[in-house]
């Protein structure tokens, strides 16, 4: 029942079954929640003829009057694992740095890389086009847009880095060692400051990809790899596949957004940790966006980061761009074997 009190309609919660106050069917310039000692008073109102507490005892005393404000919805604008690895408040970019993707290639028409610098080929005998979903998704986290297209969170990290997108993985999500070697001397010739690469062997130390690992240390470059995803902890905690087990690869697990070893993680040689487990990134249309779980998406976080941290340092790269990343990595409570020297962070 509206009263009138010093020129205000004042309604109270006592006026509604259970006090359960729809505010929208209620044309009062002041409500009274009597349980809590609050009245709100519309903005028009409250403007125009402030009053104290004491002068409204309405339905019980009251211990605050304040002016009725609009609240909104509030809708994370960044991925789990941008916001656990430090990326919103870098103010970098990568900028100026060469990032290949050597995968299964990239949706080339996705919106969110429309005008990008992109620089692909393809070592599988099909068309760099991603027909599979996984090179999509992996090139997103690693250098995808700062504000994506319509209303995707921001899930990409270096955002102005140059895109060398590899097809070593065909569109069933294979390759040969052959194909991965193919794409490596590729990315390395065309001067690529880090190599991502979501793909792992069970099998062991290739001398091959240590060979290409070192060859790109000494120029500059630092390859980056998934650690595999044949564990099933904790019963079984199987080793680093290849070619992230060779010495001169950076290894990459993966942990879940309670800075956890996720179970599949593969491990014994890890270097770093990066979010693997529901990663939202891009994905091939029609469906632009999805979420995946594996070191594989583990390795574009750190990838883009270290992207980051390159640009940030032009002494930075290959052995050095190793130990910053190492350096800075946010201690996690669990083995090296587990995470390495914890969850990378950016600059």
């Amino acid at each position: 029942m509206l009263q009138q009190k010093q020129g205000f309609s004042v309604a109270s919660a006592l006026d509604f079954e259970n006090q359960a106050v729809a505010m929208e069917a209620s044309d009062a310039d002041m409500m009274v929640f009597p349980e809590i000692g609050v009245a709100l008073v519309g903005g028009e109102a409250y403007e125009s003829r402030q009053m104290s507490a004491q002068a409204l005892d309405t339905a019980g005393p009251l211990s605050v009057i304040e002016p009725e404000y609009f609240m909104f919805s509030l809708v994370s604008g960044v991925t789990w694992g941008l916001v656990e690895c430090n990326v919103p408040p870098s103010r970098f970019s990568g900028k100026g740095i060469n990032v290949a993707i050597l995968d299964t290639g990239l949706d080339l028409g996705h919106p969110d890389f429309a005008g990008r610098a992109i620089v692909s080929n393809q070592f599988v005998g099909q068309p760099v086009q991603d027909l599979h979903g996984h090179g999509t998704h992996t090139t997103g986290t690693a250098c995808g847009p700062l504000g994506p297209a319509g209303a995707a969170p921001r899930y990409g990290i270096a955002y102005d880095a140059k895109i060398f997108v590899g097809k070593v993985l065909n569109n069933s999500g294979t390759g040969t060692t052959g194909t991965i070697l193919a794409g490596m001397n590729w990315a390395i010739a065309n001067g690529c400051h880090t190599i991502s690469m979501s793909l792992s062997g069970q099998i062991p130390v290739q001398a091959s990809y240590t060979n290409a690992g070192t060859a790109a240390l000494a120029k500059g470059c630092l390859m980056i790899a998934a650690s595999g995803n044949a564990s099933r902890r904790p019963a079984q905690i199987a080793p680093t596949g290849a070619p992230a087990n060779s010495p001169s690869i950076m290894a990459v697990a993966a942990v879940n957004s309670n800075l956890q070893v996720a179970p599949f993680s593969s491990g014994g040689k890890i270097e770093i940790a990066g979010p693997g487990v529901n990663v939202y990134s891009s994905y091939p249309r029609p469906t632009l966006y999805n979420t995946l779980s594996g070191t594989s998406m583990a390795t574009p976080h750190v990838s883009g980061v270290a992207a980051l941290w390159a640009e940030s340092d032009p002494s930075l790269r290959g052995s050095a761009l190793w130990a910053k990343l190492q350096a800075m990595a946010k201690k996690l409570p669990l083995p090296p074997s587990d995470v390495g020297s914890g969850l990378v962070q950016a600059p």
